[in-house]
């Protein structure tokens, strides 16, 4: 009985959706491969099109789209980008989602609500995705969400960095600004060495998204320098609400470190009057000019990106750039 023996070559190929195209371009100068060329544009009806120009055949291909602003213009272009790869014969499609989109809405509080986060997952894997890589999911129970592998990257080392820099030798305390975010906070203070946590005592009526009622402080934070950290700030109101109750508890200083900065308004006017004396985000989300604070410091998420994508594509364990923790 004979056979046919072929060379098993492997080749990696990236995708930029139009969400965010410079992320990409900088994840591809890591990894030392531009996204692939392509034509994507709307029909008049809003339609959306897209076809790749290199064949993409055998390929380990990585759609790299980010969730800004119109989030459900770039949820479909992506669910159409991964649809042509699978009807081009790529061999796996990791799509690589900086910000998952609708990951607030992960669970039912009421009934007759939607899980918005699941359904998410659902479609892509439908469209023909194979893996999920993302970061700093709202809440890990997303991870089960989707059916097949999901890598789930760790922005908080970036972030951290940067604080130890800038406020080495100052009191520091880490502030969950809700109860929802005390495990997050932990792991914050394990690698800021132990310092003290705090956390933000709030109500929210779940009848009015995005509006926030804050009672009161639990923790050491008079005369120290806290650190409110989140996964995403939206339009603001919980973290500078957050920053009044702090100062009012004799905070010396309030710097907040977020993963998202999603900035819908009126985040940039309230950041702009607050007391927040910095805010230091990445780049998973583009940051318009008109945003750009001078209190506002940006961070690049591509080459965490780019070496979990190297890990992906080697067979490698993306676990090892977060010291086996994640």
């Amino acid at each position: 009985m004979g056979s046919i023996v072929a060379e098993n070559r492997k080749s990696l190929m990236l995708f930029s959706g139009r969400g965010f195209p410079e992320l990409a371009e900088e994840i591809g100068q890591v990894l030392g491969v531009g996204p692939t060329p392509s034509d994507s544009y709307e029909f008049a009806n809003g339609e959306i099109f897209v076809r790749y120009r290199d064949s993409v055949r055998g390929s380990d291909a990585f759609v790299v789209q980010s969730m800004t602003e119109g989030v459900n213009r770039w949820v479909m272009e992506t669910l159409i980008m991964i649809d042509a790869l699978k009807r081009g014969s790529a061999k796996r499609i990791t799509v690589v989602l900086p910000f998952y989109p609708y990951a607030r809405q992960d669970k039912k509080h009421r009934g007759r609500e939607p899980i918005s986060a699941r359904l998410v997952a659902d479609l892509l894997k439908t469209a023909g995705a194979n893996r999920i890589l993302t970061v700093d999911l709202h809440t890990a129970q997303i991870q089960g969400f989707f059916d097949g592998p999901v890598d789930h990257l760790f922005a908080m080392d970036i972030l951290a960095e940067h604080v130890e820099r800038k406020f080495a030798g100052r009191p520091l305390t880490v502030v969950a600004p809700d109860s929802g975010r005390v495990r997050v906070a932990e792991r914050w203070t394990d690698r800021l060495g132990g310092c003290p946590l705090a956390f933000i005592h709030k109500t929210r009526d779940p009848l009015k998204p995005n509006q926030v009622v804050a009672n009161r402080v639990v923790g050491e934070v008079e005369g120290r320098v806290c650190l409110i950290v989140d996964d995403m700030i939206d339009t603001g109101g919980t973290i500078t609400k957050a920053a009044d109750i702090l100062f009012d508890e004799g905070a010396a200083d309030v710097i907040v470190a977020s993963t998202h900065a999603l900035l819908s308004d009126p985040a940039t006017e309230r950041l702009k009057n607050s007391r927040i004396s910095e805010l230091v985000v990445t780049n998973t989300l583009p940051l318009p000019p008109e945003k750009r604070l001078d209190k506002i410091t940006v961070l690049s998420i591509a080459p965490l990106l780019a070496r979990a994508i190297r890990e992906v594509f080697d067979d490698g364990s993306v676990t090892t750039l977060f010291g086996g923790l994640s």
